[in-house]
């Protein structure tokens, strides 16, 4: 089974060869994973993985601070009445 997750930590490793493991609770902001200049970045590879430009009331910054909420917000199919 393919990790919906693995494009997300090839692009934070990438850009943080230093870290070995991200576990999927650390906060990604917090501990500078994702950082100011690199947040556009990040918004387009989501943007690439769901298929779609994701609309500004998506992009609450606590949507993205670990792996868990990138995938429950933005990796699963998510089943709504809107």
């Amino acid at each position: 089974m393919d990790d919906p997750l693995k494009p997300v930590t090839d692009w934070l490793r990438a850009r943080n060869p230093d870290v070995e493991a991200i576990p999927p609770d650390l906060d990604l902001i917090e501990n500078r994973l994702v950082d100011s200049l690199g947040f556009m970045e990040f918004i387009l590879l989501l943007e690439d993985l769901v298929g779609r430009e994701l609309p500004l009331e998506e992009l609450d910054v606590d949507r993205f601070r670990t792996l868990e909420a990138i995938s429950a917000n933005f990796l699963t199919p998510q089943r709504t009445g809107h």
